[in-house]
């Protein structure tokens, strides 16, 4: 494994605080985890004890004086930078790239000949790519990925292996979708009648812009007319369902489990944590946060924070949780006063 100066660390995550030491590092590790030779961080006070004990040669902290000092009297070496956390990512892409073929096609790819390649393209074994597709320049399609006619997918996007992108689908540049994730498939769309269930055909497609990035076994649906939308650097978790018409703003996070119904709106920037359901046509505001399991059935205004089933605002959520374990003794309070009252 290759090694690296601190020295040539710091100078990559432009950190301006350094010690004088200068030890050789050869990777990367949590704080509990990491060897001599290894490199981790600690984002604040909280975890100032780990300093004490851990077994890394160097450590990347925050801008505080104290935790520098604790760093120092253990002849530990760091860089002190604004974020940590964010360093500490920079940090492990010195170390690890993630597995990338070389350009080049397949013999066993199936390629209808309409379709159009990028340079630098790769297409993995036993793709199937149908007609009127467009690649961009870069695209990295994995074995077993199958693109339905007239998809369209911007430059340097990575499909890992068993996705599937349905007719239509546009994908931006950067984009990055999870091995088992659906792009574009129907959205569940029935008409009741007297006979039954009316299949209403979904004639719309998905847009994925820049930078987007879907997780394994999601899915993302087209509406009946329209479009469902994901706009740039919106990251989905594993697991994760978008139904059809949804609207999704920029720069959101959605944790695994989390389910869409139709029609949702949501703004710029929202974490939706982890096993999160939204009801039909809901309107989540820019930067407001659901936790997770939250149940929300309607509108959440920009910058809230919802917790429980149905949502109502945090704090008063966890004043709840703080009296539900008490729920017992003071029924049985309340009958005692009620016997005596009687």
């Amino acid at each position: 494994m290759p090694t690296i100066n601190l020295s040539q660390i710091a100078q990559h995550l432009q950190s301006q605080h350094t010690t004088a030491q200068d030890p050789e590092i050869s990777g990367v590790a949590a704080i509990d985890e990491a060897q001599p030779g290894q490199l981790s961080y600690i984002e604040g006070e909280t975890f100032a004890a780990q300093i004490a004990t851990t077994q890394a040669s160097a450590l990347i902290l925050p801008m505080n004086e104290a935790l520098q000092a604790a760093a120092d009297a253990r002849q530990l070496a760091w860089v002190s930078v604004p974020q940590p956390r964010l360093a500490f990512a920079q940090a492990i892409a010195l170390f690890y790239q993630p597995f990338k073929p070389a350009p080049g096609i397949h013999p066993s790819a199936v390629i209808d000949p309409s379709v159009q390649l990028g340079e630098g393209v790769s297409i993995g074994a036993h793709v199937v790519i149908q007609a009127g597709v467009r690649l961009g320049d870069g695209v990295c399609i994995h074995p077993n990925v199958v693109v339905y006619p007239g998809v369209q997918i911007g430059d340097r996007s990575l499909l890992h292996a068993n996705c599937v992108i349905h007719e239509r689908t546009i994908l931006g540049t950067d984009c990055v979708i999870h091995s088992g994730a659906c792009i574009g498939a129907e959205g569940f769309g029935f008409v009741p009648t007297a006979e039954g269930w009316f299949k209403m055909e979904q004639s719309g497609q998905v847009v994925l812009e820049d930078g987007v990035e879907i997780g394994c076994n999601s899915a993302v649906d087209r509406p009946a007319v329209g479009e469902t939308r994901i706009r740039r650097h919106t990251k989905l978790d594993n697991l994760v369902h978008v139904a059809h018409g949804c609207q999704i703003g920029e720069a959101c996070a959605m944790a695994a489990q989390v389910g869409l119904a139709g029609g949702v709106k949501v703004g710029n920037r929202v974490i939706l944590a982890g096993q999160v359901g939204i009801a039909n046509q809901v309107t989540i505001g820019d930067g407001a946060i659901a936790t997770a399991q939250t149940g929300v059935h309607r509108d959440v205004e920009p910058g809230a924070i919802v917790s429980g089933y149905p949502a109502i605002p945090n704090r008063l959520w966890l004043k709840i949780s703080a009296v539900y374990n008490r729920l017992p003794d003071m029924y049985q309070s309340l009958r005692e006063i009620r016997r005596q009252l009687k």
